[in-house]
């Protein structure tokens, strides 16, 4: 079949007289373009089965010319996908063309490249070609039969059966769809969709590439849980997720009945699905969201159900009321709710249980418990972890949320229930007064039983003791009496990556003279390193497990209240990028913490020594920040409090045998209270350089300190130089200004480490320090939070807002707001703040 020509017949019959060449162009079948064969503006490639045309096309209005693919034999344009969106053609002298490199070049009537694609070919070949096939994807095909280039790789606002909606975290890749402006400009609009970057297997709508504006809900192996939809398995919808095993998962559909189908993202923000009526040629639309207020993301805020059939639509769940009743009586409902109760289990009671609430999609932010068989198990592990506030037991499982639920909608017909865990008093039980009184007579017996059982067993220990004088080594590290009311591991429990909890409040206590014996009685062949708080050795357990023991020197900085902090915080905290705390001991004087081994000791260890740098490549580099940014997201958000680290950097970052990142030292952490944003301290710690603005000068820290912390850490990361050796540079005397200076004049690429500079792909590095400086502009609300920071590194396709040059500097000197008196210890420095 010769090449079909949608232009003037006679205009074919000259050509053909004049240029013999045209004859082996018109060999070849309609749906291939052959190398070096132009394809001008008013001719089209036809798809073999006559689905699809490729060609130029003007859209609405516009008086520009753009190459595109659209349906043939409808009533109206339609459009599936656009080459030079961004850079029409002004007039119709585009011509379109396979060239010798294998790329597909649109140049205007001057020759001007418009857009062009972009393959791994390098050399000149002859054998490039380029088809249309029924599926409405446009390819690049080499000689021996591979692909360079695909259109369905650089989708624009429609998702057609065979394509693919990617998520791919080891490689970098997302596939986005983005909306046209308008109907009559097919430039990329306001919103995108895409899989959620955390890997929850939901789609969602952006709208200007970072504010959540819709989101799917699971998929179930049928649909999503958030659409009320035909089953999308009768369109052979499905998803493939290995997202924790090789880091990717996709969507993927194909035909129903050999419908012509199409999913289109329209500038209005809507994800439109429309089936083809071919005996009119009309397209009719099956399914569309969002389309009412409570399909909009969080359009209640937390804790909040939205419903349209009720007035108002929004609601407080059973046992919260609204955080602001001014703002939630004007209707205003963006601040959501809070429990008017805390939960019985927070304050060690055990009257908490269950509410149902039906037909809901179900929340964002859940955790799926993969070992969980049934709904009882499921109610279970719920009512055992403090941190959980809901559950839902589905058929395809276990599912928990953590304090805040977020993005309820009461659906009419919703196949999902989920269970609110409320306190006795919110669900009208009967007060328990016989566990006190059955309780506590057992907890006494069980008191003296142990008391009278100790004494018998180590009677002449004691007796020995007490003739001393109290000189000789206690058999117990303290008494667990005496630690614990140092200690309260009372407090609240904060649950872990995939569900995982701090469970109990029992930490292992060991004595000062096994941990004398596991390392050698503090061996100097058997110290890792220390810091401004004391020395850190390696130690060998009789068991053979090896530990790293932290000994806090008598006259650092860190007393019993830090001790408490970091004992009580990292106790508490379960994740893959906390350090793990294995046990404590205090005794006399001695204050011990005893941590898991990491055998690559700190990142300083590695990031600042020149015989150890080029062994941290780009990819473990990113690596790194990612694994912090994980680590910090757990921190400021998915545990029940959120926590201030307020002295992140390279030095407290550790490193397990596989270079996976694990944030340490919480002795200076803080927990924020529940509706805490800021908090004021008189004491200011932290070490120079990493500490944010209005900390160091006002002593006000929040989450959005420690992002300012993790800005310079990704800056030293990809430069493998420390923020204070900048200090020789008159014009930039830290890192942010250096940084800020090269990024400005587009030479951000010199900021990268030497060492890694030749291999790391460039693009991905000069983002991450666009990222980093948005991490460190001067004023807080200009910062953005983790969760954001997560997207914009892990997608190289939406837009970074534009960093403001950095204006703080400090540097220890006295100003007139008063004295600022410095202590340093090797690199940990505590700040006292007086005011005049």
């Amino acid at each position: 079949m010769a090449l079909r020509l949608i232009s003037n017949p006679s205009l074919v019959l000259s050509s053909l007289l004049i240029f013999s060449t045209s004859l082996s162009f018109l060999s070849h079948a309609s749906d291939i373009l052959p190398q070096d064969q132009p394809l001008r503006d008013g001719q089209t490639l036809v798809s073999a089965g006559g689905t699809f045309e490729l060609g130029f096309f003007r859209p609405g209005k516009s008086a520009y010319r753009y190459v595109g693919i659209w349906h043939r034999n409808t009533s109206t344009q339609s459009v599936v996908w656009v080459a030079n969106r961004e850079n029409p053609v002004l007039d119709s002298s585009g011509s379109l063309i396979v060239n010798a490199t294998g790329n597909l070049v649109l140049t205007d009537g001057k020759g001007n490249v418009v857009w062009s694609t972009v393959t791994s070919s390098t050399q000149a070949s002859s054998n490039y070609s380029m088809h249309l096939s029924d599926l409405g994807n446009l390819a690049l095909w080499a000689g021996d039969g591979t692909a360079a280039w695909e259109s369905f790789d650089h989708p624009t606002d429609t998702f057609l059966p065979g394509m693919t909606i990617r998520l791919d975290v080891k490689k970098g890749i997302r596939t986005l769809f983005t909306s046209w402006k308008n109907p009559d400009d097919p430039s990329p609009g306001n919103y995108t969709l895409g899989l959620d970057p955390l890997g929850s297997a939901q789609i969602f709508i952006w709208e200007f590439g970072s504010k959540l504006v819709w989101r799917s809900g699971q998929y179930n192996g049928q649909g999503f849980t958030g659409i009320i939809y035909r089953p999308l398995n009768s369109y052979g919808f499905k998803l493939m997720n290995d997202i924790v095993r090789q880091g990717f998962m996709y969507y993927t559909y194909s035909t129903y009945n050999n419908s012509i189908q199409k999913f289109v993202l329209e500038p209005n923000g809507v994800e439109k699905c429309s089936v083809l009526i071919e005996d009119t040629g009309e397209w009719t639309t099956v399914w569309e969201q969002p389309v009412n207020e409570c399909e909009m993301y969080n359009y209640c805020g937390i804790n909040a159900k939205c419903s349209v059939t009720d007035t108002p639509k929004c609601s407080c769940l059973k046992g919260f009321e609204p955080k602001s009743i001014g703002e939630w009586g004007s209707g205003n409902w963006s601040g959501g709710c809070v429990r008017r109760t805390p939960l019985d289990c927070q304050n060690n009671l055990s009257g908490d249980g269950f509410t149902k609430l039906g037909s809901v999609k179900l929340p964002d932010l859940s955790n799926w418990l993969s070992l969980v068989n049934d709904g009882q198990e499921c109610e279970r592990s719920c009512l055992g972890n403090c941190s959980c506030a809901a559950y839902a037991y589905t058929n395809f499982g276990c599912f928990t949320w953590g304090h805040d639920l977020i993005d309820i909608y009461q659906l009419a017909d919703g196949q999902y229930d989920m269970f609110i865990k409320l306190p006795a008093s919110e669900l009208g039980s009967k007060s328990k007064v016989w566990i006190p009184i059955v309780i506590v007579p057992i907890v006494v017996v069980f008191i003296l039983a142990t008391c009278s059982f100790l004494w018998w067993k180590y009677r002449k220990q004691i007796k020995d003791l007490l003739q001393n004088g109290g000189k000789k080594e206690s058999l117990f590290s303290g008494n667990r009496s005496q630690i614990e009311a140092k200690i309260d591991f009372s407090g609240p429990s904060q649950y872990g990556e995939e569900g995982d909890e701090g469970k109990g409040s029992e930490l292992p206590l060991f004595t000062f003279g096994s941990i004398a014996t596991a390392t050698s009685n503090f061996s100097d062949s058997n110290k890792l390193g220390h810091g401004g708080f004391g020395h850190v050795y390696k130690g060998l357990l009789p068991g053979g497990e090896e530990i790293a023991v932290k000994r806090l020197s008598r006259s650092s900085g860190q007393g019993i209240e830090e001790f408490k902090n970091e004992v009580i915080l990292i106790a508490k905290l379960q994740h893959r990028n906390l350090v793990r705390l294995i046990g404590c001991c205090i005794e006399g004087e001695e204050k011990i913490l005893i941590y898991e081994y990491l055998p690559n000791k700190s990142l300083d260890a590695f990031l600042f020594d020149p015989t150890k740098q080029a062994s941290l490549d780009w990819k473990m580099r990113f690596n790194i920040i990612e694994g912090i940014a994980r680590g910090l997201l757990y921190l400021h958000r998915d545990s029940r409090l959120r926590i201030v680290h307020r002295d992140l950097k390279a030095s407290n970052i550790l490193l397990d045998e596989e270079m996976n990142p694990k944030i340490s030292d919480f002795g200076m952490a803080r927990i924020f209270g529940r509706g805490q944003n800021q908090v004021n301290t008189n004491r200011v710690v932290g070490t120079y350089g990493y500490m944010s603005p209005e900390y160091a000068m006002e002593g006000l820290f929040s989450v959005k300190s420690d992002v300012y912390s993790f800005g310079i850490l990704i800056l030293e990361i990809i430069s493998g130089k420390r923020n204070s050796s900048f200090h020789h540079i008159e014009e930039c005397p830290n890192i942010v200004g250096y940084a800020y200076q090269l990024w400005k004049e587009d030479k951000a690429e010199e900021l990268i480490d030497p060492s890694i500079r030749s291999s790391c792909p460039i693009q991905q590095v000069v983002r991450s320090i666009h990222v980093a400086l948005l991490c460190v502009q001067d004023r807080v609300n200009e910062r953005p939070d983790i969760p954001y920071v997560i997207l914009m590194l892990s997608s190289l396709s939406s837009v970074l807002p534009t960093p403001k040059p950095p204006t703080f500097r400090f540097h220890g000197s006295t100003d007139d707001a008063g004295k600022v008196e410095s202590f340093s210890t090797y690199d940990v420095t505590i700040t006292m703040l007086h005011g005049r």
